[in-house]
């Protein structure tokens, strides 16, 4: 179970994507390794709000959603807590994305469709 920490608590994960199979998928592939997604959130403004109560120990965060992307929120949450772990999810492999979610302190980003030993050891690494 590689989603445990040493004390033997769950890593904790909230899943930000406004697809809610993608969604899915991050759970299908986090939890039978012992993760634990705790928060979920269709776009970057629902997971700056639910950010203060929740306080997962990762965000995976989609790029583009509705409302506030996922740069937007990465930056927010950066501003609060800039040690908090961030993943970028996205499906276009654009490096200006990727230039900008690397200045705006993203710690990671993983390529849409992921696999689920990436992502885990994307997680796994920044931690």
């Amino acid at each position: 179970m590689r989603g445990i920490k040493a004390d033997g608590t769950a890593i904790t994960v909230m899943a930000v994507d406004d697809s809610p199979v993608s969604r899915k998928m991050i759970k299908k592939a986090l939890e039978p390794e012992g993760f634990q997604v705790i928060a979920e959130a269709g776009n970057g403004k629902q997971a700056v709000e639910l950010y203060a109560s929740v306080k997962a120990d990762v965000i995976t965060m989609d790029v583009t959603m509705p409302v506030m992307d996922g740069l937007e929120a990465a930056s927010a949450i950066k501003a609060v807590n800039p040690g908090q772990p961030i993943i970028m999810l996205s499906a276009m492999g654009d490096e200006d994305i990727i230039n900008d979610a690397r200045r705006r302190g993203i710690n990671d980003i993983c390529s849409k469709p992921f696999k689920p030993d990436e992502i885990i050891e994307k997680i796994l690494r920044i931690l």
